[in-house]
């Protein structure tokens, strides 16, 4: 696990969080110049958005999304059961994460974790449309794919991604946050071949305390970086 040093106290914004991830993923060597390929750096939207359009264009990678929708609890949507993203060009099917908790065994033995999960597919086919004209995610296999987000917490949202990516046939998985808690980050390591992550704090709280602008990212901005990478839906 790679981390960086010499970090502001909080980032400005998510931008400027993408301008320290893309220089120190390229001081290790993910650049297109020094790994003699461009990567595929996938963001998760909406919030990973602004930060993996700076690392991409640093890298010079391709930038385009990966959809990850969190399945929350009956009742209390923002705790997180596990995730599901979407399935790829190449013919991989959606790929769910479960957490191993009772919550979870709960909502599974009732059905509401198959329910809550059928309305985030709804949603993922949504965004397909929306951000991509209905086609599903790029073709993956065979490449270095470095999966960006603008932090973790629990790491159930990312770990799905990651999960994905590898059964897409990913030569290698990276995942990239500019920051994450502790616990979240020790999940991942499974998942992916190298997670690079600029602040792990002792404290944590949640990302957006680390941010001076935590601002929801709009669909709007999300459509327009990536019709500047060459790769949103048309506008």
């Amino acid at each position: 696990m790679s981390r960086a040093t010499s970090l502001p106290p909080c980032f400005a914004d998510r931008r400027e969080a993408g301008l320290y991830l893309g220089r120190h993923l390229a001081g290790l060597g993910f650049g297109a110049a020094a790994a003699g390929e461009p990567p595929l750096v996938l963001a998760l939207p909406r919030g990973g958005v602004p930060v993996a359009f700076e690392v991409a264009r640093i890298l010079e990678g391709r930038l385009d999304i990966l959809l990850v929708r969190k399945i929350g609890a009956p009742g209390y949507p923002e705790l997180a059961l596990g995730a599901v993203v979407e399935g790829t060009a190449a013919g991989a099917p959606p790929h769910t994460v479960a957490n191993d908790d009772a919550w979870t065994r709960r909502a599974l033995d009732s059905g509401a974790f198959d329910a809550e999960r059928g309305r985030q597919l709804d949603e993922i086919s949504r965004r397909q449309q929306r951000y991509r004209a209905g086609t599903p995610a790029p073709a993956m296999a065979g490449r270095t794919v470095i999966v960006v987000d603008d932090g973790v917490a629990t790491g159930a949202t990312m770990r799905a991604a990651l999960e994905g990516v590898r059964r897409a046939g990913a030569k290698q998985v990276v995942a990239a946050v500019p920051v994450a808690s502790q616990e979240g980050l020790s999940s991942l390591r499974a998942a992916a071949d190298q997670v690079v992550c600029l602040n792990v704090p002792a404290s944590f709280g949640a990302v957006g305390t680390f941010y001076l602008d935590f601002r929801q990212t709009t669909e709007e901005e999300v459509m327009a970086l990536l019709r500047q990478c060459g790769c949103g839906r048309p506008a």
